[in-house]
């Protein structure tokens, strides 16, 4: 919180980075060819202003604690319905990130529905993994579509595009130069910020090896390194740096976010898993601190081969829209975590996916044939949303895909001779003819078009798959399409959508349930749960009104 007493500043901004590095002075390590004299990290002097001089006033008065929430988040527009006919190519960039959905839960378990924007539904479908097909041909994932009617729009068709990453050998794991960017600022002293930030890297320490190296960045009023490059099997070592680290002071994460390249730069494993992981709730203050200059600042970096994973942590003041907006910038992924267990999926059961990139900038191009199609709709990736000419640009950047992970999509399709309250009338064009070509004559419905780049290669690589208009009944539709409907369909719920169409709470319970599956970790029964929850607190808001 930005309420501590300024004597308890003086002594976190200032002392305690002392001792925290009292031990680095001077000293060489090595990792493969690369030698990094830590002296020139090791001043963190309290920035020189008057600022930085009331906090040497001992006697100042205590700064009264804030009472009124701080959260940021970007707005979203949903995506609207679009005409075929005239706009029949939609594009977007993947999104691997699921850090909405665990806000979601955040504020559900503590009796309140999350405020609309911070629902991303794309990022609640892939909170969860789909059983797709395993690739087994040259691409590094498999496409897995399926057709069925639209259970909130039973008139209308939903289409679910899911894509499956290929599992790593992991026997035989490249390396990885690890950099933890933390801050430590005043803002991150609450239990479920800076203390369950040590606890998650501690999960993280577990599942790496002596192959890899892990270095520690810090940042409050000013930046430093807390750990040069060491074996993660010296875990110890590592852990005694992480439990000396006390919050307190301003927050410059810009300076933090450029040492943290430099340090993983410098040690730098060719051929490896090179990657910053920032932990902090967003609330940069210090320097260069707005979202348009961070996101700047990462675009350059990306071009290192330095891959960016974000982690946010805490309430009352985070800005999530910023460090969203940095991970989707900076070939990143981004992360909520609200508890241990949160910690635990995301560092122990999914770390490889969350870790190693197989496949990068993965664009999706959809061709809808407006022979049959009168309107389509994206639901959810509303930031993700590229240009049409973007596809086949490879200088635009996109959604990165991890080893393992899984990727779906839904689109709801208006048919032709369905009337809709949803499509808005134009007048028709002067000055063009409609004219569809004789592929339209067919029972192709759309096109769906991939494009990627290998790892080491800068040139993009086409896939072309068509789905005909043949629909499945409902009950011969996958748990895959059964349970992303469902998330969707609560999405819509809790962004009270105005495409949300016959979506009840009833209805998603039933289909969540039904399309379970296994279930191994009990993330699908939590779902169903915490849609319970939902459930109650809606109808204690509309009784209050």
């Amino acid at each position: 919180m930005k309420g501590l007493s300024n004597i308890r500043a003086i002594s976190l901004a200032g002392i305690f980075i002392a001792q925290i590095l009292s031990g680095c002075g001077g000293q060489q390590h090595e990792t493969g060819n690369h030698k990094t004299d830590n002296k020139q990290y090791q001043r963190m002097e309290a920035p020189k202003t008057e600022e930085s001089a009331t906090m040497m006033d001992k006697s100042a008065p205590k700064e009264p604690e804030p009472q009124h929430n701080t959260d940021e988040y970007n707005k979203i527009e949903d995506n609207p319905f679009k005409s075929a006919q005239k706009e029949p190519l939609s594009t977007f960039s993947i999104d691997v990130d699921n850090a909405s959905y665990s806000q979601v839960r955040y504020n559900i378990e503590r009796g309140q529905l999350p405020q609309k924007d911070v629902v991303r539904i794309e990022e609640m479908i892939n909170y969860f993994d789909y059983e797709y097909k395993e690739p087994t041909g040259e691409h590094p994932f498999t496409i897995n579509t399926e057709l069925a009617s639209c259970p909130w729009n039973p008139e209308n068709k939903l289409v679910h595009i899911g894509l499956q990453g290929k599992n790593l050998d992991y026997r035989n794991l490249k390396p990885s130069n690890l950099v933890f960017l933390i801050d430590i600022s005043g803002s991150m002293e609450e239990e479920n910020k800076l203390p369950l930030v040590k606890k998650s890297m501690s999960i993280l320490l577990n599942e790496l090896s002596e192959k890899d190296r892990v270095s520690i960045v810090v940042y409050a009023g000013s930046e430093g390194l807390a750990l040069p490059a060491t074996p993660a099997n010296q875990k110890d070592k590592i852990m005694e740096a992480l439990d000396n680290l006390k919050a307190g002071g301003g927050t410059a994460g810009g300076k933090g976010i450029t040492l943290a390249y430099k340090v993983a730069e410098e040690n730098l494993i060719k051929g490896g898993n090179n990657r910053i992981i920032l932990c902090s709730d967003g609330d940069f203050n210090v320097g260069v601190s707005s979202t348009a200059e961070l996101v700047r600042m990462v675009e350059e970096k990306r071009k290192l081969d330095i891959y960016l994973t974000i982690c946010g942590f805490g309430m009352g003041n985070y800005k999530d829209g910023r460090l969203e907006e940095i991970a989707k910038n900076a070939n990143g992924n981004y992360f909520y975590i609200d508890n241990l267990q949160e910690a635990q999926k995301v560092f122990a059961k999914e770390m490889r996916a969350n870790m190693f990139t197989i496949a990068k900038d993965v664009k999706i191009q959809v061709e809808f044939n407006p022979k049959w199609v009168q309107a389509y709709r994206l639901i959810g990736y509303e930031n993700r949303v590229m240009a049409n000419e973007d596809f086949n640009n490879d200088k635009k950047d996109a959604g990165e895909l991890g080893a393992g992970h899984t990727v779906t999509a839904l689109y709801e399709i208006v048919p032709v001779g369905v009337k809709s309250e949803y499509i808005s009338k134009t007048d028709d064009l002067k000055y063009q003819q409609n004219q569809l070509s004789n592929q339209s004559q067919t029972n192709e419905l759309m096109t769906v078009k991939f494009r990627y780049k290998p790892l080491k290669k800068e040139e993009s690589v086409l896939i072309t798959q068509v789905i005909e208009k043949n629909t499945q009944d409902w009950e011969s539709t996958s748990n895959n399409f059964r349970f992303s409907a469902s998330v969707a369909s609560f999405g819509m719920l809790l962004r009270e959508s105005p495409y949300k169409g016959k979506s009840n709470y009833e209805q998603v319970l039933s289909m969540a349930r039904g399309s379970k599956g296994k279930d191994d970790n009990g993330y699908r029964s939590d779902f169903i749960q915490m849609v319970e929850s939902a459930k109650t607190l809606d109808k204690q808001t509309v009784s209050k009104k």
